[in-house]
């Protein structure tokens, strides 16, 4: 059989005479590293132009005339377009053709930076950006689902983190190189670019998808063989209870990442160390990659449900010792590495879970699990900033820490309900 098969597509027979043959099922195509590529570069671009807008802000209420405090309402308005489409995107992109809904949320997302970059007032490009969160909240999951389900079971959470790379890496490439150009040419240009880039990447998605069927993703060739990959229940389909629950893990685990990240450069400008600020968010983004891409080999050798416990609950442990050591910049180095690295191993394990168990709605549930995300990300903003400010950033760091322990407590039932009979 071939490895990249997600489905059994043989015949058995039960005796002489009998046949218990069900039909071929649809094999999944080959995944090959340019498909892996062309993932990783909309990951980038995409996570480009979510994680740039923070540093042209100042330019921006410059350009628009508006305050620089109401700026950030960009942001909020991305990030609350995007949770609220990102479920209904899912449930489309499961019911439809995937392809062909990456890439008309691709064009899509164009035209919306296209616009962004023409905005003559605030109102308008505020709008600008409520459309870019919608036609993101259709790329991501699409993309995750796309490559999940054409990647060997054995190897699938390693390929989601790779394509996840991407998204990280725009954090410490993409958005510093369009704060660069900004500088230079003008933020409207930073976007051009990326409308660019987003618009022919749209070309290969909606051809390079189509050369076979692609099978759903579940845990039939790595179930058996891989400690708590899951059982789905029959049919692939389980409650909504339990889906709600399985993205909760990762709402928790945004909380506690993004308390410490959103405002870790604002602690280190108050406590004198605004120099210190550029290489710790570089060292800190080379981690997560480093992390992610950790986190998806162990989840495909020793379990994802095992390595998203794992992750979080020595993410609960370092996110103590940043707060402990902050004041000591090498000792903060140390501790943001070993931090960063744990709790980007969660995600791409997180993700192999849910493909693994919610099969026949793979999209659907990586876009309630990004939704998640973004609550947990604009929780983290809403509640950081006066935690900070009336206590100071070390209680946000052990506020963040406590909230881990209910999402690693959630990952412990997980793994009971997952654990096969007899094991």
């Amino acid at each position: 059989m071939d490895p990249t098969s997600s489905g059994p597509g043989r015949s058995a027979s039960s005796g002489p005479g009998r046949s218990t043959t069900r039909g071929p099922e649809p094999v999944t195509p080959r995944l090959s590293a340019g498909l892996v590529a062309l993932a990783w570069m909309t990951q980038f671009l995409v996570g480009t132009d979510l994680f740039v807008v923070a540093p042209l802000l100042p330019d921006i209420a410059a350009s628009l005339h508006v305050a620089p405090a109401r700026t950030g309402l960009l942001i909020t308005a991305f990030s609350l377009a995007y949770v609220v489409a990102s479920p209904f995107a899912g449930r489309l992109s499961d019911r439809h053709d995937r392809a062909r809904i990456l890439s008309a949320a691709l064009v899509l997302f164009s035209l919306a930076n296209v616009a962004t970059a023409l905005a003559p007032s605030f109102g308008l490009l505020l709008a600008t950006r409520v459309v870019a969160g919608v036609a993101a909240a259709a790329t991501g999951p699409t993309v995750y689902a796309l490559v999940s389900t054409r990647a060997q079971a054995t190897a699938r959470a390693q390929v989601l983190a790779v394509v996840g790379s991407g998204l990280l890496t725009a954090l410490w490439v993409g958005a510093p190189a369009g704060a660069v150009l900004s500088r230079h040419a003008g933020w409207q240009a930073t976007f051009f670019i990326l409308a660019a880039g987003t618009c022919v990447l749209a070309v290969p998605h909606a051809f390079v998808w189509r050369s076979g069927r692609t099978a759903p993703a579940g845990p039939t060739a790595a179930a058996g063989s891989v400690p708590g990959a899951g059982t789905p229940a029959p049919g692939g389909q389980r409650g909504g209870g339990e889906a709600a629950f399985a993205v909760a893990v990762t709402a928790l685990w945004a909380f506690s990442v993004y308390s410490l990240y959103t405002y870790l450069a604002v602690a280190l400008h108050a406590d004198g160390r605004a120099a210190d600020v550029a290489w710790l968010l570089v060292v800190y983004g080379i981690a997560a990659v480093a992390g992610g891409q950790a986190g998806g080999r162990l989840a495909d050798r020793a379990g994802a449900v095992r390595v998203t416990g794992v992750a979080l609950a020595l993410m609960a442990v370092t996110e103590v010792a940043v707060a402990l050591v902050f004041p000591t910049t090498w000792a903060l180095t140390v501790a943001l590495v070993l931090f960063a690295s744990a709790a980007y191993a969660f995600f791409p394990a997180q993700q192999r879970h849910l493909v693994d168990t919610f099969p026949e709605r793979a999209t659907g549930m990586l876009s309630w699990n990004n939704s998640a995300l973004f609550v947990g990300l604009s929780l983290a903003g809403a509640v950081g900033g006066p935690v900070v400010h009336s206590w100071g950033y070390p209680q946000l760091l052990y506020l963040g820490a406590a909230v881990a322990v209910p999402a690693w407590l959630l990952t412990r039932h997980r793994a009971g309900a997952r654990r096969p009979p007899g094991r």
